[in-house]
C-alpha cells in the first residue's frame, strides 16, 4: 500500500508517526477507495486534505458524462460501533465537509466550474470476516 500511495501521489501520514488501529483501518479504507477510484478511471486530485480545522478525505474527478468533482467522505466501523458509518456522517459533519469543499474552491479555481458531488463510502463490520462495504452516491447536497 505505501508503495502504492507513494507512486498515485497519495502519501498519508510520515510513517513514524503514531496511527491508532482505527486510524490504521480509515488510512486502508481510503486507500482502498482511492485505488478503485483510480482504477475506474476517475482522476484523485487529493486526499486527506486540510482546509483549517477540516479534512477532505478524497478529492476526485468522475469522468462521467458528465464529468463531476466529487468529494468522497470515508467511513470504517467495527462491530462494536455504537451507529453505522453512514449514520456517523450527521448533519454537523455534512456542515463541516460543505465548509471544507467551499474553500477549498476558492483555491483551486480550475475546479469552481464543475459540478460538485458529494459521495459516502462506507465500511461496516471491518473487524469480522464479512465487512460491508456501501458507497452511496450523491450522500448529500451542499444546502
Amino acid at each position: 500500500q505505501a508503495s502504492f500511495a507513494r507512486l498515485a501521489g497519495m502519501d498519508g501520514p510520515a510513517p513514524e508517526t503514531t496511527r491508532t488501529a482505527a486510524q490504521q483501518a480509515g488510512d486502508a479504507a481510503e486507500t482502498l477507495v482511492a485505488r478503485t477510484l483510480v482504477d475506474a478511471g476517475w482522476t484523485l486530485l487529493a486526499r486527506n486534505v486540510h482546509v483549517g480545522r477540516h479534512e477532505l478525505d478524497l478529492v476526485a474527478t468522475d469522468p462521467g458524462p458528465p464529468a463531476v468533482l466529487v468529494i468522497v467522505e470515508v467511513r470504517a466501523r467495527g462491530t462494536a460501533a455504537r451507529c453505522s458509518a453512514v449514520e456517523s456522517i450527521g448533519p454537523h459533519k455534512r456542515r463541516r465537509i460543505v465548509q471544507a469543499t467551499r474553500h477549498l474552491l476558492l483555491r483551486h479555481a480550475e475546479w469552481q466550474s464543475a459540478p460538485v458531488r458529494f459521495d459516502v463510502v462506507a465500511f461496516d463490520a471491518i473487524d469480522s470476516s464479512e465487512p460491508q462495504v456501501s458507497w452511496i452516491q450523491n450522500a448529500f447536497d451542499a444546502s
